[in-house]
């Protein structure tokens, strides 16, 4: 297992290394983003442009903007109804695997904590997928512990082929990959791949991940890039928010996403805006300094940055943040949700979870809350041909 002597900016033997400078371009304009500089009128220029550049996005992120976030908020929304209608996407994550090799001291997985593992069989699996499709879900996002021994890619891919027979759309939030297993596993079924950087602050990323392929930063940051050039067609970003500063982390996730989308223009592009939330063994972990309006904030810079880009809320949040945001800026959000390993098909999880989720309202739930809001809950808009 790579250790924390191991240094977190070195390549491991069999990590394949890509011929980009994205991660140094995202490194120098994180270099020269200064959120306290940015004025008023910095952020009113921004709102006024019909096509923001990233030094428009760094205001939008910036202190200068929290008193304007009303205008914001309806500029976002202004964006969201244009591209994506009324349209509100709906999915659930299932976990089949608890196993991590990985020692991040902020997640329930990690490979010290002492938590019940286990690993759903494909029977299992199966059993999962029928109940969660049963509640009329047709989106899946297949998650693991970054432990390839003991979930490793063809267990990934079984799952996957499994998933197609109930699933219009696939998505998978596992450990970084070479571009070569991402193809295996678009071959598969696997449509979609999130990863979270965590933190783009390498110092404080290094203070953080002590053990484990996690480890090595630029493996992880090039993840995204790998899976496109392995076929999948959408990729997913994120910062774990509460990590470290929360403006300089949104601002290098929305400039990493950018860059990506610049390079290969047919990516779909998406993002996720986790804040860090309890575990077990830690019932003090929590976001430092992200609060409901700075999230709103983070989420609607994003949107009006990236126009086109999906935007997921997580049950990380509670119900009443996620039916206001839907209403805003996000366009996917997660119901029936269960962050342990098998809780759909039984009364009992068969592993522990990941984190404490705030929003357990189920599928039908969360569907109606939709409808309230005077949206519309959309399970799948995709259709292999």
């Amino acid at each position: 297992m790579i250790n924390r002597n191991t240094s977190h900016m070195e390549y491991q033997e069999g990590m394949e290394i890509l011929k980009s400078d994205m991660l140094d371009q995202v490194m120098s304009a994180l270099e020269g983003f200064h959120p306290e500089t940015y004025t008023e009128s910095d952020v009113r220029k921004a709102l006024l442009k019909d096509t923001l550049l990233p030094e428009d996005f760094a205001a939008l992120l910036s202190p200068a903007a929290l008193p304007l976030l009303e205008e914001i908020a309806l500029r976002a929304r202004e964006e969201t109804r244009k591209h994506f209608g009324n349209s509100v996407y709906m999915f659930t994550p299932l976990y089949i695997a608890n196993y991590c090799e990985n020692y991040c001291i902020y997640c329930g997985f990690n490979c010290h904590n002492k938590i019940h593992r286990a690993r759903l069989n494909a029977e299992e699996i199966e059993k999962e997928m029928q109940a969660i499709a049963a509640t009329g879900l047709e989106e899946i996002l297949l998650l693991t512990g970054e432990s390839p021994k003991m979930s490793d890619v063809k267990y990934i891919g079984e799952a996957c082929r499994i998933a197609k027979k109930y699933f219009k759309v696939i998505g998978l939030e596992v450990y970084p990959m070479n571009s070569e297993d991402y193809a295996y596993l678009h071959d598969c079924g696997a449509d979609f791949v999130t990863v979270f950087q965590e933190t783009y602050n390498p110092d404080k990323y290094e203070t953080l991940h002590l053990g484990g392929n996690k480890r090595i930063f630029p493996y992880r940051f090039y993840t995204q890039e790998r899976a496109v050039k392995g076929g999948i067609r959408g990729v997913g970003f994120a910062a774990l928010l509460g990590l470290d500063d929360f403006r300089r982390d949104a601002f290098a996730t929305g400039m990493h996403a950018y860059l990506l989308q610049r390079k290969y223009p047919h990516a779909e592009i998406a993002f996720s805006c986790p804040r860090l939330r309890p575990i077990i063994n830690n019932d003090k972990i929590n976001p430092r300094d992200v609060h409901e309006p700075q999230l709103l904030q983070i989420i609607c810079a994003y949107r009006i940055f990236m126009p086109f880009a999906a935007i997921t809320i997580s049950s990380r949040e509670g119900a009443r943040f996620r039916d206001h945001i839907i209403k805003i800026a996000a366009t996917k959000i997660s119901a029936g949700v269960d962050v342990g390993i098998g809780g759909h098909a039984q009364e009992e999880a068969k592993g522990d979870e990941q984190f404490e989720i705030e929003d357990n309202r189920s599928v039908s739930q969360v569907y109606h809350a939709i409808i309230d809001a005077g949206l519309q809950p959309v399970m799948s808009d995709y259709i292999y041909v």
